[in-house]
Parts: structure tokens; sequence; C-alpha cells
């Protein structure tokens, strides 16, 4: 009965109605696959947890979706007269999944600037499907690779220009601007098991977009306006990831640009919801990591990069009262609806976010 009276009055605590214990507003934030939204006022501090999910299936070239046997017959093998290469590719990957959960930090020194801090684990799985012999469409049989491990770390700046909104004033604009470098923390050597065209099962490094690092220092910039019009929130930002150099394999991944754009909704203070439009367009890798070989689409730098357009809904939530006053949560699922990739390619499904943010 104790117990029961506890979790009453906690519960009571936290979703009673009486005067506002945090001044806090869903939308206060962007939606929560969009980092760097906002900066803090001298002295704050905000942790956060993020899990990301994505999915791919099946294969593009272009617009067009393309078979696993269409690929096998008609792409050429990039590494043809090397010893055992095959004069066309003869492993195909058929499904893929990533895992990425991001912890970060924020803390303002001041009001004109609020340092941040991130890094990332990664777990990826692909599964492949390996034809037998030189040609034809005869089945060798199937093989999954799964690298995980500590991703690159990034560390950086968010610089208000309109300053932080005072949602209770005629300020309802915010606009700041992020600068931000990636250290190369993250593997670019991870190793895996295969199964080859002749039944072999060697163990070889990873293609390209199966590592977890891009062994680059790179650039972070990003620039976000948000406003709000009563219970209406908009908000646009533009974020890139610039490589610079060449990392030790010979190699660097290709710039990427986003550009993201969302409307949120209000109905309580304690939850907000919103859909966006989010386009990327990702440079091919430029050079070659020689200890990346094989009749696979995946170990040709070529076949990397493209364009892309997601819908992505989300829910943002917010404790008001109690012991969750100031927590956040915020969850969102997208959809690619145009890919036009360098392909031959994965085809990109689907991509959940869930996260948790609080400041102090």
């Amino acid at each position: 009965m104790k117990i029961s009276l506890r979790a009453g009055a906690l519960i009571a605590a936290c979703f009673s109605t009486p005067t506002l214990a945090h001044d806090v507003m869903a939308d206060d934030h962007a939606p929560i696959g969009v980092m760097a939204d906002h900066a803090h006022k001298k002295g704050e501090v905000m942790f956060s947890i993020r899990h990301m999910h994505m999915e791919m299936s099946g294969n593009q070239i272009g617009t067009d979706s393309v078979s696993a046997e269409e690929i096998v017959t008609s792409i050429p093998n990039r590494f043809f007269g090397a010893p055992g290469q095959p004069p066309a590719l003869r492993i195909v990957p058929t499904s893929m999944r990533t895992d990425m959960t991001m912890i970060g930090a924020m803390y303002a020194p001041t009001d004109w600037v609020t340092l941040i801090a991130m890094g990332s684990y990664v777990q990826k799985e692909m599964e492949h499907t390996t034809f037998a012999g030189g040609a034809g469409t005869n089945v060798r049989g199937a093989f999954t690779t799964n690298p995980e491990g500590f991703g690159d770390i990034t560390l950086g700046g968010i610089f208000p220009i309109l300053g932080v909104a005072d949602r209770k004033s005629d300020n309802q604009r915010e606009f700041n601007v992020r600068t931000a470098v990636s250290i190369p923390t993250g593997s670019t050597t991870k190793t895996a098991t295969i199964l080859t065209p002749m039944g072999g099962e060697p163990t070889v490094r990873v293609p390209y977009m199966m590592q977890i690092g891009s062994g680059t220092w790179d650039l972070k910039p990003s620039a976000t306006f948000k406003s709000w019009h009563g219970a209406i929130g908009l908000g646009s930002q533009y974020a890139g990831t610039i490589r610079t150099g060449t990392n030790d394999q010979g190699y660097r991944f290709g710039d990427v640009h986003e550009l993201t754009t969302w409307i949120s909704y209000r109905p309580a203070q304690w939850i907000s919801l919103s859909g966006r439009v989010k386009g990327r367009t990702t440079s091919r890798v430029k050079g070659i990591d020689p200890m990346i070989m094989g009749p696979v689409q995946t170990a040709n730098p070529d076949f990397q990069g493209g364009e892309r357009v997601d819908l992505i809904g989300g829910i943002n939530l917010v404790g008001t009262h109690g012991p969750l006053a100031g927590h956040r949560l915020g969850f969102e699922f997208g959809a690619p609806v145009y890919q036009d990739l360098n392909g031959p390619q994965m085809t990109g499904d689907w991509i959940f976010t869930v996260g948790w943010q609080k400041a102090f």
C-alpha cells in the first residue's frame, strides 16, 4: 500500500496542472533528428542521447531498381585482371542495417557561444549473396558482415546570431551557425569473413560504407533558422560534412550537403507534432584503399554517393512538472521518396530516431 501511495504521488506531481514548474515548450527544439538547432544561455549545460536505426534493401542504378541477377551479368568487375578476380561482379549486397547511438553534451560559457561535443557507437550489418564461378546466375551461398565500434568524435561551437528566442516576448525567431570538426577516432580497417565465388572464406577488409570512421578530419558547418507563430513552428537548416586531406588508407569519403525544412504544430505545451523534408547529396569516394578489393559493388569507390530526399514525421514531448520537468523525448520516422544513386548501390528503406535531452 505504501508503494502504491508513493507511485500515485509521483504521477500526480508529474502531470498535475497547477502553476508550471518549467517554462518550456515542446517545440522549443527542432525535431530530434536535427542536430545543432539551438544555443544556450550562459552557464547552461545540456546532455543528450540519440539512437538511430536505418534499413536498406535491394539495389538501384540511378533512379531504377536492379536485381542481383542483372548486376552479376552486366556490371564489370573493376579489379578484373588481379589474381582470383572474375570479369564481372559476383557478390551482391541484399540488405543492410545500421544502428548508431550518439551521446552529446553542450555548455555555454557565455551567451555568444555554446560548446558542443558528440561521440557515437556504430553497429552495421550487411547480408550478401555470392554467385558461383565467373559467370551465370548460380548461387554459391550467402554471408553476413557485422563490424561495430566507436565512431568519430565531433567538437565545436554554436553561435547564436539572432540570440536565444524568448517565447514570452516578440522575439519569436532564432538563427545560429555551427562551426565544428569531426576527429577521426573511428576505425577504417575493420575486417570480416566472406564467401568467395570459388567457395573460399577469407578474412578481408570490409568495403568503404561498412567502415566505422572516415579517417579524415572533417569540417561540419551548419546554419539553422527557427520561428514560431502561435502554435505553429517553422525551421530550416543547412548542414555539411567537408572532408579534408586523405586518410591513411589512401582515400577520402565524399562531401555531404544536407538541407532540411520542417513545420511543427503544438496542440499543448508538452507535445508537438512535426513533418519535415530532408534533401541530401553525397559525392563519390576519392582515391582507393588497396586492401579493399573484390567482385562486389561496395568495393568500387565510384559506386558511392548520390542524391536522396526523405519525408519524416516526428513527435516532441517535454515534461513540465515534477521529476520530469525539462526532460525531453523525441521520435522521428522517415523514408525516402526519391533516390538517384551512383550505382549499383543499396537502396534506402526507412529510418527511425529516438532521443532524450535535458538542460540544467
